[in-house]
């Protein structure tokens, strides 16, 4: 697993508490995925409601709180395949 990966995953554990209902993959472009679901968050890749992917430097971006994930998606920075409501519920837990 990369630096990358572990680090998003510290991050998100941080973020969010208690779970997600519903689920989503964070594909990091050349790193992994993370799953995050009822259970929490992990490194993995399994099927989910909805798939968010960007390069290395837009989910960073994200985490941090530069950048807004709905701004990231309307860039054309993140891509979303899948469930566009659970997308937006995300982005509300993100932002």
């Amino acid at each position: 697993m990369s630096d990358v990966i572990n680090a998003a995953v510290k991050k998100l554990r941080d973020k969010i508490t208690g779970g997600f209902d519903g689920s989503a993959k964070f594909d990091i472009i050349g790193e992994g995925t993370i799953i995050l679901d009822e259970a929490g968050v992990r490194a993995g890749d399994a099927l989910t409601d909805v798939t968010l992917t960007a390069d290395t430097e837009t989910f960073r971006d994200i985490l941090e709180g530069s950048l807004n994930p709905t701004t990231a998606f309307m860039s054309g920075r993140l891509k979303i395949d899948g469930d566009m409501g659970m997308a937006m519920k995300l982005g509300a837990v993100l932002a």
